[in-house]
């Protein structure tokens, strides 16, 4: 990145200190050399060459302390009258004010609970209800509201209305209660703390709950956390064993028990509880952890499951992860509220100059009154109208577009939003992936096998096992042990036949997949549990697993005629293609860790007795444990450049002897008190020696449609993509190559785990120094940094062409949004799909949501819903770059069409000695900003510059709007001179054309102003459409059929002359032919970019 960014955490305070400092960075000067990452023993004398003006204090204290030191010295400051006058005044004020705003929303302390199983009434406090409330009102403060406009007020009542009523569904949901007299139907919303509820399968979990009982055998069941944590792996979760252990459903009452809670928190990822059970003797007690717990908004994914509600409402872990939903203000609303304070203050100044030029005689304040309220035609009252009616019709627009279908606008405020993104953060799992993975690639080295090919892996497969049975039944025959014979043989080369087997028979039996069988219909409560009850046959199948790889490599294995029929703790059964059943004792489980990159398994052939040792993990982690060879590393590169996950399969055999020393030493290191974690992985370190390398397998995860040519239109119009995931570094890096995130020439950088504040100091050093590289770097680290390098982190990252952040909870991606924000200052984006994503998506200028396979939550609390990600595209390139160029376009012109009167009323009152009357009066100033001018102007909300197609086709047209050309102060001032020139000639030209009577000034002035203003409509207007034309004509003839009633304000017999119309006609071309001279030369001399493309 580059050099010139200095990296300053907090500034020291004491002259000590900066000596110091001094002291010890000329000591290490460019020369010192940098430390190895862990030697932290002398870490404060060998942060290298960076100039990272610390404090001596922020090493010498506590990290814990850290955020105490900026008020400590506060508190050292030196009070007393100067320091009351040169600011402390300030200070006093603001904590007076922040005491004041404590104790006016001070917030309910969150405290630990005791829960009684079934009996809410027992509980001693009073707990939130279970309800979602994603409005942003409540009666109270909607009621201010009435000052507003009543277009406004319209509008943010069906928004509110529509949340109301998604709120009020979800609400809703029926769930069984399990009571004394049994069970009874509940609302979502009428659950209670207490409550004993039963959630089925594929349901979602109302509230917080302890894990009492389910249907499943094993005492266990999966569940689906995407909507809470972005992770499609389903979580195992365990029941309490003294409740999952009752006979009966019903005996959950005929006991006397009840769960400690902890008080409320944020970590979705721990939990500390007891139960306890009084009526038995001795008195049960259960320690809870997160293995117990079902939190809300997840969905179960296997069995029927029975649990205690501990938190509801606002107290659940969801709702506490996830925002409030502010009032979104589009940054176009905002620069036109200045732009009118700017028209405001020229309003007081020109009733102030003209009371001045009166010279102030007699009451010169009321006078003043007067012609503010003369010249109140500056303020474009009618401006919020005009805007609020073009939104909604960018919403009709969008939601009519067939070209993304099923798009939904729930914030009518924002369309312009669209057009002004400068970041867009995206999750990855179901937005840029369809989550959906596939087996890809088999490679063992000398021959690859593709998609097209699996039909030869399969007749290998075959071969071997008929082979191997009729081998098995001949020597059966001789009464001599199977495959003894061939292990005394001399090592010949394998067969491509059998090493196919080999690879096949791995990958079937190194996994965490756990068939399961659903229960026949009809068939519920407890007599689930009889075994007889299910149906074993290959349709009522499925795969659970923590990983959707784990279950596509198993699916695959499947296909190919090996099927996993059987699993649990202790073995597992594989079905032949002949038909044939394969048990295998499941000696040892090494789960898969982000720190190892590699899981392995030791079975036993029960048939043989054989032991072998599987592993397949990460190629970085198995490199080094396989045996030498020469093509693993390279077609781990070509794989991974197709965008391909893949993972290294690799097997050892065991002898008995082997195993039974092994094992006594892994139980051995499994006991120990001190270093247990590295005891036990230096003994399985033990076993992963030159261990025989099997295969290579590429699973892709399936992108979703056109997610590349999307991304890329998106960056070639100036757009920032940030991917924030919940998923592993290893899976979030791989799609954001193969989605084209991060382009093939591209570098990445990947941040390395840093916990304290030292190593993050050395690791955005490191990050410095490389230029044009993307960055990935996982949540805890992110934390880390964000804690005392926030603005150098921010700084260098919004550099990269693209930043992965992998591990986000749901409130770091908010806070990541929100920092984005405030350090950029640019429009933000977020979308998702997930329940997780919600936080970011409330927290962006602007949200999408995509209503996929992870439900509706994210599309319900977004501002714009849609479908498919490539339909972003044209929700930006097109919808959004139009609607802020028409907006811009109808707000500049609705200020335009006060100023011109303003400004005729100013020249008019200075000729006739500044006298504070008005010069149009009753009808004709109603008409002028109704009837007479209304349609042409709102017709500018169907004004394009380019075609749709073209805009989709070249982005960068969308580049050019993130700088605000279309709306600033100087297309303000231009317009505000037009306004001057316009006003003035329409005045001066009546004022020197009129002959006798007064009255004739009038006719002539406001018939030219009415064409001036149909005129300008036409000037500014860049590509016709129908209704323009229509609103057009439909305002003339308004205004030539209402002359004849208007004869208070005219001489109708004046204005049927010639003389009126020549008058008139002069003047008009005065007033606007020099305007489309210049526009027809700065077209020609200075072409707008879209021109060049239209021509």
């Amino acid at each position: 990145m580059a050099d010139q960014i200095p990296l300053y955490p907090v500034r020291g305070a004491a002259a000590v200190a900066s000596r110091k400092r001094a002291a010890y960075y000329s000591a290490a000067g460019p020369g010192a050399e940098r430390p190895g990452r862990f030697q932290l023993e002398d870490e404060s004398a060998h942060l290298d060459e960076m100039p990272l003006m610390m404090s001596e204090e922020g090493f010498e204290n506590d990290e814990s302390d850290y955020h105490t030191l900026p008020r400590a010295r506060i508190l050292q400051r030196k009070r007393g009258l100067e320091w009351f006058v040169c600011g402390g005044w300030k200070f006093l004020c603001t904590s007076c004010c922040d005491w004041l705003i404590n104790i006016c929303q001070r917030k309910r302390e969150l405290k630990a609970r005791t829960v009684w199983l079934g009996y809410p009434e027992k509980c001693e406090e009073k707990h939130p209800r279970n309800s979602i409330k994603n409005q942003k009102y409540n009666v109270f403060t909607f009621i201010p509201g009435g000052f507003v406009l009543a277009v406004t007020i319209v509008r943010e009542a069906v928004d509110e209305f529509r949340r109301f009523q998604r709120d009020k569904e979800v609400n809703s949901q029926l769930y069984s209660k399990l009571t004394v007299r049994g069970k009874v139907q509940v609302k979502s919303s009428d659950i209670q703390v207490g409550d004993l509820i039963i959630v089925e399968k594929n349901q979602r979990i109302p509230s917080d709950m302890v894990f009492l009982r389910t249907s499943e055998k094993a005492g266990s069941c999966f569940i689906r956390t995407d909507q809470l944590d972005g992770e499609t792996d389903w979580k195992l979760k365990v029941a309490v064993s003294c409740t999952q252990r009752l006979p009966a459903l019903g005996d959950l009452f005929s006991i006397n028990a009840y769960v400690y809670a902890q008080k409320p928190q944020l970590d979705i990822h721990s939990f500390e509880g007891t139960f306890t059970r009084e009526d038995s003797d001795p008195p049960v007690h259960e320690s809870l952890s997160i293995e117990n717990t079902l939190w809300a908004s997840t969905i179960v994914a296997s069995g029927t499951v029975i649990g205690v509600v501990i938190y509801t409402g606002k107290e659940t872990r969801s709702v506490m992860n996830t925002s409030n939903p502010k009032n979104k203000v589009g940054l176009l609303d905002l620069e036109l509220n200045q732009l009118t304070k700017a028209l405001f203050l020229a309003l007081v100044a020109l009733s102030l100059v003209m009371v001045t030029l009166q010279g102030f005689v007699g009451p010169w304040y009321r006078n003043l009154f007067r012609f503010l309220l003369l010249f109140s035609y500056i303020i474009p009252i009618s401006l919020r109208v005009n805007l609020d009616m073009g939104k909604a019709a960018y919403g009709w627009m969008i939601m009519r577009d067939e070209n993304i279908p099923g798009t939904v606008v729930r914030t009518s405020t924002i369309p312009e939003e669209l057009g002004r993104l400068v970041y867009l953060l995206t999750d990855k799992t179901g937005t840029l992936t369809q989550n959906e993975m596939i087996f890809k690639r088999l490679h063992l080295g000398t021959v690859s096998y593709g998609t097209d090919t699996m039909d030869e892996i399969q007749s290998h497969v075959m071969n071997s096992y008929s082979q191997m049975y009729s081998q098995a039944s001949g020597n059966n025959a001789n009464s001599t042990p199977p495959r003894k014979a061939q292990s005394s043989a001399p090592k010949v080369r394998k067969s491509v036949s059998s090493r196919v087997h080999e690879a096949v028979k791995a990958i079937a039996l190194c996994h965490n997949v756990t068939p399961v069988y659903e229960a026949r219909a009809g068939v519920t409560g407890e007599t689930e549990y009889a075994e007889v009850d299910q149906d074993f046959s290959d349709e009522n199948r499925t795969y659970q697993a923590s990983s959707p790889d784990e279950v596509a490599l198993v699916q695959w294995t499947e296909s190919v005629g090996l099927t996993l029929v059987n699993r649990d703790l202790t073995s597992m059964q594989l079905r032949t293609p002949g038909g044939q059943i394969l048990t295998y004792c499941i000696l040892q489980m090494f789960p898969f860790t982000s720190e190892s990159k590699r899981m392995g398994v030791i079975v036993r052939d029960e048939a043989t007795a054989e032991i072998t040792f599987y592993m397949k993990g990460a190629d970085v982690a198995m490199s080094t444990i396989v045996q030498y060879n020469d093509w693993l590393e390279e077609e781990c590169g070509n794989m991974a450049r197709e965008g391909l996950r893949t993972l290294v399969v690799a097997k050892r055999a065991l002898t008995e002897e082997q195993y039974q020393d092994f094992e006594s030493r892994y139980s051995q290191a499994k006991l120990s008190v001190h270093d247990r974690m590295l005891k036990v992985a230096a003994v399985v370190e033990s076993l992963e020696r030159e261990m025989e390398l099997l295969c290579l397998t590429g699973v892709e995860d399936q992108l979703q449609a056109d997610v590349r040519p999307t991304l890329e239109m998106l960056r070639n119009a100036g757009i920032k993509i940030w991917m924030l995931t919940g998923d592993k570094l290893e899976t979030a890096t791989c799609i954001a190559k193969s989605s084209h995130l991060v382009s093939r020439t591209q570098d990445i950088h990947t941040f390395r785990p840093v916990t304290s504040r030292g190593e993050a100091h050395l690791e955005l050093n490191a990050f410095r120094r490389k230029h044009d590289c993307a960055l990935v770097i996982s949540g805890d680290s992110l934390e880390v940094c964000l804690r005392y390098y926030e603005h150098e982190l921010a700084e260098l990252a919004c550099q990269c062409p693209a930043v992965v952040c992998c591990r986000c909870s749901p409130t770091q991606k908010a806070r990541i949004v929100k920092l984005l924000q405030q350090r950029t200052g640019k429009r933000t984006c977020a979308i998702g799909d997930g329940g997780n994503d919600v936080s970011m998506i409330q927290a962006a200028d602007c949200g999408i949501g995509i209503e996929g396979k992870e439900g509706k939550q994210a599309s319900l609390a977004a501002d714009f819903s849609i479908t498919q990600f490539k339909h972003i595209g044209r929700l930006l390139m097109v919808h959004g770059r139009s609607s802020y160029k028409r907006s811009a376009a109808l707000g500049q012109f609705v200020m335009h069409r006060g100023l011109i009167i303003s400004t005729m009323q100013a020249v008019f009152s200075s000729v006739f000695y500044f006298a504070s009357v008005p010069l149009y009066q009753g009808f004709l100033m109603v008409g002028y900003a109704t009837i007479y001018t209304m349609f042409p102007v709102f017709s500018l909300v169907l004004d394009q510059d380019v075609k749709p197609e073209m805009a989709m086709l070249y982005p960068e047209l969308y580049k050019d709007l993130t700088k605000g050309r279309s709306l600033s102060f100087k297309t303000f001032l231009v317009w505000v001179l037009i306004s001057i020139y316009q006003g003035g000639i329409l005045m001066y030209g009546a004022l020197l054309l009129f002959e006798s009577e007064f009255v004739h000034v009038v006719a002539i002035s406001f018939t030219a102003l009415i064409l001036t203003e149909l005129l300008m409509v036409a000037l500014t207007v860049r590509t016709w459409h129908w209704l323009m034309v229509v609103a057009e004509f439909l305002s003339l003839g308004c205004y030539i059929a209402s002359l004849a009633f208007l004869n208070e304000y005219f001489d109708v017999a004046f204005i049927t002359t010639v003389t009126f119309l020549w008058k008139v006609s002069a003047i008009t071309v005065v007033s606007c032919l020099p305007l489309y001279v210049l526009k027809y030369l700065k077209r020609k001399l200075s072409p707008p970019s879209y021109s060049k493309l239209t021509s």
